[in-house]
């Protein structure tokens, strides 16, 4: 089936898959390439409309990625009209830059909210109310409008916060905004993009979640053919619904490899095998590895090296199950499955622009070239909840779709400091009891995520008439809508109190809990 394709340019943004999102939520299909893709080949997408993104640097430097004016005369398929184009902050200035505007330090960056204080009724800002809060983040200005360009927005701090082709330009529909509206901080951002799509682009908008799976299983398909996938199973949300799209595609020819490792959460393994062997009927190989990881992780307290040594051995467990599999079937798997996800993406490597790497994750990269396999990975495009969705359409079960986010290295990368089966056990304890506390009290579902933190730290308390020195748990629970900004959870005060009061009741060893307060940016969700 062909859609209508929205291309998104990537200038190194964090954000950049946002705008994605945003364009998929008014129901138009959209492709994230590198800025650096020639002009020839962005044609060849036929794209009926351009996004630029942002980007961490600045037009003038040497190193800055600049914008091919020929990608302002693509015209859209079937016509003469010329592609759309919207740029987003470094992409505003791209733009400018590109068509001999001015851009220069600002003495006044601007990072944060900030109302907009005027801006022109026009087919972008159609529906936003004069007022509305943007997001701001940017150290450079436009100091002077490329000709025939005329600027249709105000903020306090920034004269020109966006920008439009005049008619008579010789431009196509060219517009730029000096904010993100593609973060939720930015009131009415959703509209801006849908407006961009609906009305300047003239879009119908035919993608669907329906059609994502219709296509997907097509695709896998024809990627596979008559050979086998295995796939990593976690148990978690993108791993399950990942094996039911696979085993709708392929059926037998999926095999799932589970690996306890030692940091799942409480009585996950036992879950796991029950769920996927029984109700999904799928061929399932559960193998507990945990004193192989744990033994490992002995005296290691550095994040990144506890994800190194957690990768590295997750490899050596499913090269033997894979050698395994290859002699029960008689022939070697061709394929490996994961279910990874564009924010594991975007915060692991420089994946469709010059973005700048904030963590590790063990899922991403690697396998194929030490394991000899070819990726399948139909959820690299899509968000947490758009997973989800998919899941439903699937009949995956409630009880999985709804499941918090759980990393990649577990319970490792919250314990603190060195990891140990006992701290495991602590910590399970006490994740299980706050996670009950907010089923109980009916929250679970209001938050993104939540979960408990083993601090490497110990404090005194006072337990009857004798004093304790033992260790502190911090709670975390946050909402988003798709991990990559996020907010500290506002809960009743009743339902902290009753978590605290029952973990360091029923916890023996922690005497303190915490509750983070820190929002997502400038803290992480996790902690390492």
């Amino acid at each position: 089936m062909t859609h209508e394709t929205v291309v998104i340019l990537d200038f190194g943004s964090q954000t950049t898959q946002l705008i994605a999102r945003r364009v998929r939520e008014a129901g138009v299909y959209c492709e994230i390439h590198p800025c650096t893709l020639p002009a020839a080949e962005v044609a060849a997408l036929e794209p009926s409309g351009l996004i630029l993104s942002g980007g961490p640097m600045s037009v003038y430097d040497e190193a800055g990625p600049q914008l091919d004016p020929a990608l302002l005369a693509l015209t859209k398929p079937g016509t003469d009209d010329k592609v759309p184009v919207l740029g987003i902050c470094y992409g505003l200035q791209a733009l400018a830059h590109a068509l001999g505007g001015s851009v220069e330090p600002s003495d006044h960056r601007e990072f944060g909210r900030s109302p907009i204080v005027s801006h022109e009724e026009n087919e972008l800002f159609r529906g936003v109310p004069e007022g509305s809060v943007v997001w701001m983040s940017h150290g450079d200005h436009l100091t002077k409008l490329p000709a025939g360009f005329r600027a249709v927005a105000a903020t306090d701090n920034a004269p020109i916060a966006a920008v439009a082709a005049e008619p008579d330009s010789g431009h196509g529909p060219i517009y730029g905004v000096q904010f993100h509206p593609e973060v939720v901080h930015t009131e009415h951002g959703a509209a801006i993009l849908g407006n961009f799509v609906t009305e300047v682009c003239d879009l119908r908008g035919d993608w669907t979640t329906g059609s994502f799976i219709d296509e997907k299983v097509e695709a896998i398909r024809e990627q596979v053919g008559d050979d086998h996938v295995i796939l990593g199973l976690s148990g978690g949300v993108d791993s399950s619904v990942a094996a039911a799209l696979l085993h709708k595609a392929i059926g037998d020819q999926l095999t799932c490899v589970f690996v306890d490792n030692g940091l799942l959460r409480a009585g996950e393994f036992e879950q796991v095998q029950h769920t996927f062997a029984e109700g999904f009927d799928l061929d399932l190989v559960a193998v507990d590895a945990s004193d192989l990881f744990l033994d490992r992780l002995a005296d290691v307290a550095d994040p990144e090296q506890k994800r190194k040594i957690i990768g590295a051995t997750f490899i050596e467990v499913f090269q033997a199950e894979t050698e395994k599999v290859t002699e029960r079937l008689g022939h070697k798997p061709r394929f490996l499955a994961q279910g990874t996800l564009y924010p594991d993406v975007i915060e692991s490597v420089s994946f469709k622009g010059p973005s700048a790497t904030i963590k590790t994750h063990h899922n991403v990269g690697g396998l194929p070239e030490k394991l000899g396999f070819e990726l399948v990975e139909p959820f690299r495009e899509l968000f947490k909840d758009e997973v989800r969705a998919v899941g439903r359409e699937l009949g995956v079960p409630e009880a999985i779709i709804k499941r918090h986010p759980f990393p990649g290295p577990g319970l490792a990368v919250r314990v603190l400091g060195p990891v140990t089966r006992e701290a495991c056990d602590l910590l399970r304890q006490a994740d299980t009891i706050w996670l009950d506390e907010l089923v109980t009290s009916g929250t679970y579902d209001d938050v993104w995520q939540a979960f408990a933190v083993l601090l490497p730290i110990k404090s005194v308390g006072v337990m009857g008439d004798y004093r304790t020195y033992e260790q502190a748990v911090t709670l975390r629970a946050v909402t988003s809508t798709d991990g990559m900004t996020a907010d500290w959870a506002r809960l009743p005060y009743e339902v902290l109190g009753r978590a605290s009061n029952r973990i360091i009741n029923e916890v023996r060893g922690i005497n303190r809990v915490a509750y983070d307060i820190s929002s997502k940016p400038p803290a992480t969700i996790e902690w390492e």
